[in-house]
């Protein structure tokens, strides 16, 4: 162990200083009164450690060569210095845009901030992990902070009730995803990722591995809210505070992906055939079943939960196919997703009717006549939801679909078009009621801070403007695949990576 494993891991060792010593202001100076304070110094280190990353230790930014640190155990690579300015964007997105709800609804508290940095430290050693440890460390660290922030509002049965839904079953997927772990442990000596790759480097999958890696993609499928693993995510979304729901549809969700493309590649890249069976099958599940019971739906807070499953069963399309090509297509799709929910979150916050925050659909009746340039960026971002050209989204979905029909699994593209056409529906629907719905007792205002303008307004833009030139964010994220597939070992042994675990 050296200074420079310190120094690999400098941005989520700064962002948990900076964690402690906010919490320490928090303590001794009262909840109430820095709550404020603390979040937008909570916003400036997020954007900080985020600017730090690209700027890129070790070789810069979107290199395939990266740090290790800590015998393999932490991976500083392009791949996952992508995945973390994702996250780290997201999350400080997120809180700023929540500083007049969470006034307004007297729930601005120093805690708050403090619970998503944790969570976001947890995410980004996740996207790092190159150990079966690391990667649980991580994911716990990530879990615990979340199950706190959904149960955020205590006055609130709901929001009690989605975090003890969430505690509940998230314990059940750590659960299957350590049982997982100590399989593969068992059956191949070791829990680094190289050193699992080397055992299985003939081509061909022992059945006590096998059965390891699906309770690993079982205990992943969870935190990606992929059907029929899902069962959380339309209640959670529902009973959170609608800040937190913000947060749990962009971040986690990047985070989670991320970790998933990750474990397959570097430790179960030499059998890519007995794993994108099973993820092309999460793909199909999680596209209709998000599709198809959206429709129902009449609280967008719910039906954002069931978009989220489809985006995440789009994203699996990529990672299904297997190549560089779908790992580029799946980190194009999740940034662009990520920047779209910011968006559509900034929105639904700022809903009120008679001073009151609401979340039906309903209330969207005639949203046009009052506000026309909020009614049209939320038009630009649900078109972009779903699909339709000529916006960002289309291009993603584009992506994930072609990647799969390079692949040679054109079957799964045209199953991801039906489900595509399909999921339209809701969106559509939502756009109807803003412009041609019937009129309502009281009218619906949407309070928005100097934030939440940014972020509607901002996002509507770049789905709109990103069609031309995609920012850019197409280059970064092919840069950050060839990473992850690049740094794929043909071969490790793994006695001699155990051994260097021990020295």
């Amino acid at each position: 162990m050296t200074s420079l494993d310190f120094w690999t891991i400098m941005p989520e060792a700064a962002l948990a200083l900076f964690t402690l010593v906010a919490l320490l202001l928090g303590s001794f100076t009262g909840k109430d009164a820095q709550g404020r304070t603390i979040l937008w110094l909570t916003v400036v280190a997020l954007l900080v450690a985020a600017f730090a990353i690209g700027r890129g230790w070790h070789g810069g930014f979107g290199t395939a060569a990266g740090g290790q640190a800590f015998f393999g155990m932490f991976i500083d690579d392009g791949f996952a210095r992508f995945a973390k300015i994702v996250i780290l964007l997201s999350a400080a997105a997120v809180l700023g845009m929540s500083v007049d709800y969470l006034t307004r609804h007297g729930m601005m508290r120093y805690e708050l901030p403090l619970l998503v940095v944790l969570a976001v430290i947890g995410m980004m050693v996740m996207v790092s992990a190159g150990d079966l440890l690391t990667l649980y460390m991580g994911l716990e660290l990530q879990s615990l902070a979340l199950y706190v922030v959904a149960a955020l509002r205590r006055d609130s049965v709901r929001s009690s009730e989605a975090g003890l839904k969430y505690f509940v079953l998230g314990s059940l997927s750590s659960g299957m995803l350590l049982y997982g772990a100590s399989l593969v442990y068992g059956f191949s000596g070791t829990t680094n990722l190289a050193a699992i790759a080397g055992a299985v480097s003939g081509g061909e999958l022992p059945i006590g591995l096998l059965f390891g890696m699906v309770f690993l993609l079982v205990g992943l499928a969870f935190k990606v809210s992929a059907v029929p693993f899902h069962m959380w995510t339309p209640d959670v979304y529902e009973g959170s505070p609608t800040p937190v729901t913000a947060f749990f549809a962009t971040a986690p969700k990047v985070a989670a992906m991320a970790m998933l493309a990750r474990l397959m590649f570097a430790g179960f890249g030499n059998v890519v055939g007995d794993w994108t069976q099973i993820i092309a099958l999460l793909a199909v599940l999680s596209m209709f079943l998000g599709s198809i019971a959206g429709i129902g739906q009449r609280d967008i807070k719910r039906l954002m939960a069931y978009s989220s499953i489809s985006h995440m069963g789009f994203a699996l399309v990529g990672l299904a196919a297997g190549t560089v090509v779908g790992v580029e297509a799946m980190l194009l799709y999740m940034a662009i997703y990520a920047v779209m929910g910011v968006g559509a979150f900034a929105f639904i916050l700022a809903m009120e009717r008679n001073g009151r925050a609401v979340t039906a659909l309903d209330d969207l009746n005639l949203l046009a006549r009052t506000e026309p340039l909020k009614a049209a960026a939320m038009l630009v971002l649900l078109f972009s939801l779903a699909g339709v050209p000529p916006f960002l989204g289309f291009f993603a979905k584009f992506a994930v679909l072609s990647a799969a029909v390079d692949a040679g699994l054109g079957w799964l593209a045209v199953l991801g078009v039906i489900a595509s056409v399909i999921g339209a529906f809701y969106y559509l629907r939502i756009v109807y009621y803003m412009y041609f719905g019937t009129a309502r007792d009281g009218v619906l205002t949407t309070r928005m801070g100097g934030f939440q303008w940014a972020a509607l307004v901002g996002s509507a833009a770049i789905m709109t403007l990103g069609a031309v030139t995609m920012l850019g964010v197409d280059d970064a994220a092919g840069r950050a695949a060839a990473a992850l597939v690049a740094a794929q070992p043909a071969v490790a042994d793994p006695v001699a990576v155990a051994t260097a675990h021990v020295d």
